[in-house]
């Protein structure tokens, strides 16, 4: 199944739970009718009240949880006591933690989500929570850090960016929502209950003890039903994301010996927190005991990737774990790690990161293990004061504003000047600095550095995220035009900040069929065939014609556009509401059109990585390929 099916499947599973939660509404109704009926006798007006009052406060209170969480994972990991990890963390499990999920997210083709740590919580666990990539969370809790190795925590992580790439989150969020509408009813039993024992009265009392034990019953029926759908939605979800994270590390052993430790730990995966709202999200099973489990049994998932497990392994594993020892560990570890990126990416031009395009669509969601390396290898090649500033709250904007900066030195100085009046000359000073560390960088580092550096931006308010929106687009356009890769990276901003500012209204497909945009689609294939061929009409032309006999079978005349910029918005906006195969159908296409001639240039990589991303479509990052790019990595 790939990323599009997982993505047509989120969808049909979205409407499965809507019937299931329709279905625990009528349930609860019916239950509070029975009840008014039996105490009140067969009265139509008290009847058809008492199914108003009780649909419209589950209702209600379902569309008031969901509006509360609607500021994305991060609301979710705080309200479960989670810790943003600071910039530049000291703390080498929190350092370690932070650059496998960076690895992760450059591999994969989404922004980096922001990291949190349950700081007080001692069990191996892990969720990933948000409406959309771009305002995704991940949240471990501190006995992920200190029990698991690098091996095991990028398995745990590789689990949690299945859930952020395969639509999972989504689903979660709204679980969460409908789940609190059906246990509303409940709570409101025990309120009244707790109202009952303190009355002064106990003979008006009882009435009300005996309503609010009834309606307490009643509310057992939704956390009957609230347990039932999040075990029908995400026990067979888990699976299948434990085997995402296989495919993603091509290490069984990672996840394998996580899910171990989990078994052997005494703390097991339990949170201390309250998780009944948030179970279905988690890593692995977060009570000690409920029915309608969440998730399959650990040892059926051990099971699923390494055969060979006795559960007799338990009490060896318990014995070897040595929390003490794991902070040195992870230095260790990280240490080793910066230095075989650095020997990898020696004599390498991390310029042209990929050529072989032809299965990459097959990856989308489904990243591997070369994506996971070809990121690591990369990210060594950043030069310090980059990456500082990438993980820097300061000086984040600035590294992206310098990343717009031009050759020119004309152009430069009204560009500085803009950034002077935007941002204040601190601002400028730094961007200066700058300067000289990305102007020695390849193109292919630009984009990635964007994604780096924004869970930093995402922090800043509203308004100051739009002016900065603003400052980018003049940026760009400092010198009269816009050339692609300024283009590539404003529109990678705007939609990264869009869908972050309002990550309820994020969608990641819509409705429509090809045929019903086919017409954007030939022209979204002219504007990827030209910049793939400047200066050569031919070759343009045979580039489009090979990504639309893969489109349509058929061969349009190839459109002429000029003002492409304005028109690819356009484009972009009506075909990101393609539905999931239309889409898959779509970027099928545009890599054959890219990958024509072996040999992919620079404005084509831009314009794939920002047309997928305008698409709501995860582009991993491109492997380097033997036929243009010189030799391998070792």
């Amino acid at each position: 199944m790939n990323f599009f099916e997982h993505q047509d499947k989120a969808r049909r599973q979205s409407r499965w739970l809507v019937f299931l939660f329709a279905l625990a509404v009528l349930a609860i109704v019916a239950a509070v009718d029975a009840l008014v009926f039996f105490t009140v006798g067969p009265d139509p007006v008290m009847l058809f009240w008492a199914t108003l009052v009780t649909g419209g406060i589950i209702l209600g209170a379902s569309a008031i949880r969901t509006l509360q969480l609607r500021g994305g994972g991060g609301d979710v990991a705080q309200a479960m006591g989670g810790t943003l990890i600071e910039s530049s963390p000291s703390d080498p499990l929190r350092r370690r933690l932070r650059n496998v999920v960076e690895e992760m997210a450059i591999a994969s083709g989404v922004p980096v989500p922001e990291i949190y740590v349950l700081e007080h919580e001692q069990g191996i666990n892990a969720f990933a929570a948000g409406f959309s990539p771009a305002d995704a969370a991940v949240a471990v809790t501190r006995g992920t850090l200190e029990h698991l190795d690098r091996d095991e925590l990028q398995g745990v992580i590789a689990h949690e960016f299945s859930h952020i790439l395969n639509g999972d989150m989504r689903l979660n969020i709204r679980l969460i929502g409908f789940v609190f509408g059906i246990l509303v009813i409940a709570i409101f039993g025990r309120k009244l209950l707790f109202s009952g024992r303190f009355a002064r009265d106990s003979r008006n009392a009882a009435p009300l003890v005996g309503v609010g034990l009834a309606i307490v019953v009643i509310g057992y029926i939704g956390l009957f039903f609230g347990r039932w759908i999040k075990a029908a939605v995400s026990r067979q979800r888990e699976f299948l994301a434990d085997a995402s994270a296989v495919q993603f590390t091509r290490n069984p052993d990672g996840i394998g010996n996580a899910l171990k430790k989990i078994g052997a730990l005494y703390a097991g995966s339990y949170l201390s927190a309250d998780s009944e709202e948030i179970g279905h999200m988690l890593f692995s099973t977060g009570m000690s005991y409920q029915f309608f489990a969440t998730h399959p049994p650990i040892e059926k998932r051990i099971l699923s990737v390494d055969p060979s497990f006795e559960p007799a392994e338990f009490e060896r594993i318990g014995r070897e774990m040595d929390r003490h020892a794991r902070a040195r560990k992870a230095e260790a570890e990280e240490a080793e790690r910066r230095q075989q990126a650095a020997e990898a990416a020696q004599g390498i031009d991390p310029a042209r990161l990929a050529t072989d395009l032809g299965g990459l669509a097959e990856q989308i969601g489904q990243p591997g293990l070369e994506q996971v390396l070809t990121a690591a290898v990369l990210a060594a090649s950043i030069p310090a004061p980059l990456e500082r500033a990438a993980h820097s709250d300061e000086w984040a904007r600035e590294l992206i504003c310098c990343l717009l900066i031009g050759e020119d030195a004309e152009v430069r100085e009204r560009q500085l000047l803009q950034i002077a009046r935007s941002l204040g000359s601190g601002s400028e000073e730094q961007v200066r600095q700058l300067f000289d560390a990305v102007a020695g960088q390849p193109r292919s580092v630009r984009l990635p550095l964007v994604e780096m550096a924004f869970p930093q931006i995402r922090r800043r308010p509203e308004a100051e995220l739009l002016e900065f929106m603003r400052l980018l687009e003049s940026l760009a356009r400092a010198d009269g035009e816009i050339e692609l890769h300024e283009f590539a990276l404003t529109r990678l901003v705007n939609a990264l900040v869009r869908d972050a500012l309002r990550p309820a209204q994020s969608k990641s497909a819509g409705g429509y069929k090809l045929a019903a945009r086919r017409r954007e689609a030939t022209e979204l294939m002219a504007v990827l065939a030209q910049h793939g061929h400047p200066g050569d009409a031919a070759g343009a032309e045979a580039a489009f014609a090979a990504g639309m006999s893969e489109l349509a079978g058929e061969v349009p005349p190839m459109p002429q556009l000029g003002a492409w910029a304005g028109r690819l918005d356009q484009l972009l906006a009506r075909l990101d509401a393609l539905r999931p195969a239309s889409k898959h159908s779509l970027v099928v296409a545009l890599l054959r059109c890219a990958a024509y001639d072996d040999a992919v240039v620079d404005d084509e990589l831009d314009l794939l990585r920002v047309i997928c991303a305008l698409l709501h479509v995860p582009l991993p990052l491109m492997q380097r390929g033997s036929s243009t790019n010189g030799p391998e990595p070792s």
